[in-house]
């Protein structure tokens, strides 16, 4: 965690389980005494509610949180169709600032000790005509944890992302192996060449869920980040 007291949830593709992962984060934050909030900046595919457009994962990572967080903090920019961010931005007739993001990601950072962010799909989808998630992250000043799922293709995927954020000039704190249903043969050994490949540490690896359980997500986060992470900050 940096100094500004929070990371940042990216992912080798969408779909990968980053909002799994990032609920795990904030419950292992929690068990070790710390008040923790979620943020979801950017979320497309929202649906028309009573009280405005809304985001499940935004929503889940609002009810984890150890404090009350209005949405509109949590997720600041809501779009509705389900596509690209900068695509649904254009079509809605929205505008993404970043640095308007920036402001409300303080604004709850002096909520809560740690501030969990969960990107949108992966490191160099686009925002805007010309700044992306890596400009987001780097804005809010964040460590980088990426979340590969272990399936067909995440070797280059992760390689490609972790080659990237080093490149962008962000620290990788590590990364988390998510085991995605239906099973693959030869995950073992992909989480073993990646942990040979990829400088950061792994800080754990995510059994395949049928179901949203955190206190197996925690439990499994919970060796690399005390060993490599959070030892700082959760004695």
């Amino acid at each position: 965690m940096t100094e500004r007291g929070g990371c940042f949830v990216t992912g080798t593709d969408t779909g990968v389980g980053k909002t799994v992962v990032a609920l795990g984060l904030m419950k292992y934050l929690q068990d070790h005494g710390l008040t923790v909030a979620g943020m979801k900046p950017v979320a497309s595919g929202c649906a028309q509610t009573a009280q405005g457009l809304r985001n499940d994962d935004a929503l889940r990572l609002q009810r984890q949180a150890s404090v009350r967080v209005e949405y509109a903090r949590v997720n600041p920019v809501a779009l509705e169709p389900p596509i690209a961010p900068h695509i649904a931005a254009r079509q809605a007739g929205v505008s993404i600032s970043i640095g308007a993001i920036r402001r409300v990601f303080d604004e709850l950072a002096s909520q809560a000790d740690r501030i969990v962010v969960e990107g949108i799909g992966g490191w160099r989808v686009p925002l805007t005509e010309r700044e992306t998630v890596a400009d987001l992250a780097a804005a809010l000043e964040l460590d980088v944890i990426l979340v590969v799922g272990i399936r067909l293709g995440c070797l280059n995927h992760t390689l490609l992302s972790a080659e990237a954020i080093a490149r962008d000039g962000l620290r990788l704190a590590g990364w988390v192996a998510n085991c995605l249903p239906p099973a693959t043969d030869a995950g073992e050994e992909i989480i073993n060449t990646l942990k040979t490949r990829v400088s950061a540490p792994l800080l754990g690896i995510v059994p395949g869920l049928t179901g949203l359980d955190l206190k197996t997500v925690a439990a499994a986060l919970r060796p690399g980040m005390e060993r490599e992470c959070l030892s700082d900050s959760v004695n």
